[in-house]
C-alpha cells in the first residue's frame, strides 16, 4: 500500500513536473506527498568565525530562496487537497536521500531525469542512475525537458 510518496526537487525545469506528477499520484493513492530538496552542505570554510560573510550571507539568501519555492509548491498542493510537507534538507545528497526514504517510510519516489551526457555521467554521476541501481522503493522517472 502506498501512504508516502517523495518528490526529490532540484529546482530545474523538470521541477514542476514532479510536483505535478507527485500530486496525481498522491491524489490517487490517497498518500502523504513529501517535496524533498537535498542542498549541498556547508563548506566548512563558511563556519561562524572563518570565512568572508559575503560567502555566508550569499548561501543563506540562496537556501532561503530555496526554502521558500519549497513552501511554495507546498502551498499548491495543500490548496489541492493534498496532505503535503516540504523539507529542505542539507548534506550529501544520495547518502541523505536514503535516509530520509527509510525515515519516512517512503513508498514511491517521483524524480527527474536530465538528460545529460554519457561523459558526464560517468564524470560526474547521476542521482538517477544512482537511484536506479540502489533504490529499495520504486521510482516513477520523469524525463528532461527538451
Amino acid at each position: 500500500m502506498t501512504q508516502n510518496i517523495l518528490g526529490l526537487i532540484d529546482f530545474s525545469s523538470v521541477s514542476d513536473d514532479i510536483v505535478s506528477k507527485a500530486a496525481e499520484l498522491s491524489k490517487v493513492y490517497n498518500a502523504k506527498c513529501w517535496l524533498i530538496h537535498v542542498a549541498r552542505p556547508d563548506p566548512e570554510f563558511i563556519g561562524y568565525d572563518v570565512g568572508p560573510d559575503y560567502i555566508r550571507d550569499a548561501r543563506a539568501e540562496h537556501l532561503m530562496e530555496e526554502h521558500r519555492q519549497l513552501s511554495d509548491y507546498k502551498s499548491e498542493l495543500i490548496d489541492q487537497g493534498i496532505d503535503c510537507e516540504a523539507l529542505l534538507v542539507q548534506g550529501e545528497i544520495l547518502e541523505t536521500i536514503h535516509l530520509e526514504v527509510e525515515k519516512l517510510g517512503i513508498d514511491l519516489i517521483v524524480l527527474g531525469s536530465h538528460g545529460r551526457s554519457r561523459l558526464y555521467e560517468l564524470l560526474v554521476g547521476s542521482v538517477c542512475e544512482h537511484l536506479l541501481k540502489n533504490s529499495k522503493v520504486p521510482l516513477f522517472i520523469l524525463p528532461a525537458k527538451k
